[in-house]
């Protein structure tokens, strides 16, 4: 996410707009991408929430064993995601040496022309990519290895999109409708905008959004579909309220208010997931939110020291 990066995605308009991925394949026992363990490896930012999601499923799935990891540099280049390693989360790339992202979708694709984005869920065995769209690649690793889990594995059909309840489903996919646009991409619409009169439409309609939020979570509710617990829905919310504070307040200008001290409700819900599910804390590096975050556009590097601590204790 460097200052080209935004150049290139923001219009003459001013609006930021996102790229739609372009490999969208699954894993089945029927296709060729089939349910194999260690035959497939997620390359993944620890700065990216779209990135992130996926890593996230993959702990609650207990998919450790099963789907390896690689973890790029915090900083997007024109090339991509650099496999720079200058910390111990950074893997650089296990399979083929790559010094980036691009490298990879050219692999894949030799005339691959558009961004060289993350994730990735890539088949070792074809040696391309499966699918780079993290709301589709979370829904695969829902269900595609079940039958590779241990028979006493909690997480053994456990799914958290329930194609058999039908209503629990309509409401997860209307969240997801509105979160997505305005929440999930809304701050980077905001941080984004090159223009005044498109940045203050975006910031206001954000925070609108996240007014809309607090309401529906003022019940005390501890996920947005109670009926379900834990679902798609919270998983995909989850990566974008945790980098609030932290990232977006300050270095996406999304400053009207911050989620730890005028949002209670969100706030609480916040805490429960990241202290109370390791799947989501384990992979939360704040380090790398901060640093990705800092070389963005007009940033210059300069990291913000806080707010901190990064995350209020529970109890707070």
């Amino acid at each position: 996410m460097t200052e080209h990066s935004v150049a290139i995605h923001a219009g003459k308009d001013g609006n930021f707009r996102r790229q739609v991925s372009s490999f969208r394949n699954t894993i089945s026992k029927v296709g060729p991408h089939q349910p194999e363990k260690g035959r497939y490896i997620l390359y993944c930012a620890l700065i990216c929430p779209w990135a992130s999601r996926t890593l996230h499923v993959r702990a609650l799935k207990q998919l450790e064993d099963i789907i390896d990891v690689a973890v790029v540099h915090y900083t997007l280049t024109p090339n991509g995601w650099p496999f720079e390693i200058t910390d111990k989360a950074e893997t650089g790339d296990p399979l083929y040496g790559c010094e980036n992202t691009k490298e990879l979708y050219l692999k894949a694709d030799p005339n691959y022309s558009a961004r060289y984005t993350v994730p990735i869920l890539w088949d070792k065995k074809l040696e391309t990519i499966v699918n780079n769209e993290s709301s589709e690649i979370i829904r695969i690793l829902y269900t595609a290895f079940d039958d590779l889990l241990p028979e006493d594995s909690p997480a053994k059909g456990k799914t958290y999109y329930p194609i058999d309840q039908p209503e629990a489903i309509r409401k997860i996919d209307e969240l997801n409708e509105w979160i997505y646009p305005n929440i999930n991409n809304g701050v980077y619409k905001t941080g984004f905008a090159t223009t005044q009169e498109v940045y203050d439409k975006e910031v206001d309609n954000l925070f609108s959004s996240l007014d809309r939020l607090e309401t529906l979570l003022s019940d005390g509710r501890e996920y947005l579909v109670p009926e379900v617990g834990l679902s798609d829905a919270d998983i995909r919310l989850y990566p974008t309220l945790v980098r609030f504070d932290v990232g977006y307040h300050t270095l996406f200008r999304c400053n009207i208010k911050m989620i730890r001290h005028d949002y209670p409700h969100i706030h609480r819900y916040l805490q429960r997931l990241y202290w109370g599910e390791k799947a989501f804390s384990d992979w939360t590096n704040f380090e790398h939110i901060k640093r990705g975050y800092s070389r963005v556009g007009g940033n210059a590097g300069i990291e913000p020291r806080g707010p901190l601590p990064h995350m209020l204790p529970l109890d707070a």
